[in-house]
């Protein structure tokens, strides 16, 4: 029985210093964090705001990232389209082009399975320009808050 410390209760104190460390260090860490709870309706732009949070003052998006949101973009653009072209009927607009109509059913044709698979085939793309183009698919766009669309439509 001597005064000394054992070897293991100075390893025991070097971990304990190491932990104490440690814990201030994450302390001081969480208390220069910031936390911000958005409250909001759907579609009201919550996500949004913390995406462009991001971009602005993050690294922005990898490029995993960037190809993960490419398929929810397609997915959008193709469910806003068709919104746009159901209400079309609702609101009793029609075509600028009567050609139009054939495109709009070739719409409904081609976008399930491209949804499914993540993709915009050409064809697909091209189908969604030609509508975009046409005088009563942008005069619905225009009366959209008559009908539920998508905000990233616009």
């Amino acid at each position: 029985m001597g005064c000394t410390v054992s070897a293991e209760d100075k390893a025991a104190a070097e971990r304990s210093k190491m932990i104490d460390k440690n814990l201030r260090e994450d302390g001081e860490k969480a208390a220069r964090e910031v936390k911000l709870l958005l409250l909001g309706a759907g579609e009201s732009g919550k996500s949004t705001i913390v995406k462009q949070m991001k971009i602005i003052h993050e690294d922005g998006y990898s490029e995993e990232e960037c190809r993960q949101y490419k398929a929810v973009v397609y997915s959008n653009t193709i469910q806003s389209i068709m919104a746009i072209i159901k209400a079309m009927g609702n609101l009793q607009i029609d075509f600028g082009d009567p050609a139009r109509a054939d495109d709009a059913r070739q719409l409904f044709a081609l976008s399930c399975t491209a949804e499914e698979q993540g993709i915009m085939p050409e064809d697909l793309a091209n189908v969604i320009r030609r509508l975009w183009a046409d005088n009563g698919v942008q005069a619905c766009f225009n009366r959209s808050r008559e009908y539920q669309l998508n905000d990233s439509a616009a």
